[in-house]
C-alpha cells in the first residue's frame, strides 16, 4: 500500500491529488491543473476541460519541457491545459521542481485581490506554517511572488519566466492575482504538503483582513 504520493505512478498520484483538492474546494469544476515530471525532459499534465474530482490516469498528456510539444496522449482527444506554459517555465527554470500543482481557492483570490495594484509580491505572515517550506528562521520575512492575471496565459508565463530568469524565488510558490496559487516541490508529496501549507497561510491572511 502506498504511504506517500511519491510511491504511486505520476498519473495515479496526480489523479488522487486532484480528487483531494476538488473535495477541499481548491479545484472546482474543471479549474486548476497538476503536473509531474516523467523524466528530466518531459512532464505529465492534466488535460484541459476535465472535472478534477473525477480524473483518471487517461486524463493526462506528456509534454516536452524544451518546446511544449505533446509527446504522448494517454487518451485520444486530450488537449493540453492552457496553463501548461506556466508549468513549463517552472520546470525549465528550476531543476529541483519535480511536481507542480495549481489550484483556484477563494482565499487565494481574496488575498491577492487585496494587494496594491503595483504589488509584485505578497508578504506572508511569520506564522508556524512557513516551516512547511523549510523556513526555520525566527520571524522570517518571506514574499510570495505575485503576477497579474491575463486571459492570454502565455503572457502570464512570459512574465514568470522573465522574473525567474533574473532571480529564483525564495519560496517554491507563486500567486496569480484573482486566479490562484502554483506550488512546486522536489517530489509529489512535498509539492502537496507545501500547497496545503500555503492554503493554510492564505486562509489565515484572508480571515485576518476580515476581522
Amino acid at each position: 500500500m502506498a504511504t506517500t504520493f511519491d510511491d504511486l505512478s505520476p498519473r495515479a498520484a496526480l489523479a488522487e491529488i486532484a480528487r483531494d483538492f476538488h473535495a477541499r474546494g481548491w479545484m472546482p469544476g474543471t479549474a486548476g491543473n497538476l503536473s509531474a515530471r516523467a523524466d528530466d525532459a518531459h512532464f505529465w499534465i492534466t488535460a484541459s476541460g476535465k472535472p478534477k474530482g473525477r480524473l483518471e490516469e487517461s486524463d493526462f498528456l506528456l509534454i516536452r519541457v524544451a518546446d511544449g510539444q505533446v509527446v504522448e496522449r494517454a487518451a485520444g482527444g486530450n488537449k493540453p491545459s492552457a496553463e501548461t506554459a506556466i508549468h513549463r517555465v517552472v520546470y525549465a527554470r528550476l531543476n529541483e521542481a519535480r511536481a507542480v500543482l495549481h489550484g483556484h481557492s477563494v482565499d487565494g483570490c481574496l488575498v491577492s485581490e487585496c494587494a496594491a495594484r503595483a504589488a509584485k509580491a505578497l508578504r506572508l505572515p511569520a506564522i508556524e506554517m512557513l516551516k512547511g517550506f523549510d523556513l526555520w528562521q525566527q520571524k522570517p520575512k518571506v514574499d510570495l511572488p505575485l503576477f497579474e492575471n491575463f486571459l492570454d496565459v502565455a503572457k502570464i508565463a512570459a512574465e514568470i519566466d522573465k522574473r525567474f530568469r533574473k532571480k529564483a524565488p525564495a519560496l517554491s510558490a507563486l500567486m496569480v492575482r484573482g486566479h490562484g496559487a502554483t506550488v512546486w516541490g522536489t517530489g509529489l508529496q512535498q509539492a502537496y504538503n507545501r500547497f496545503e501549507c500555503l492554503e493554510f497561510i492564505l486562509g489565515y491572511m484572508a480571515r485576518q483582513r476580515g476581522r
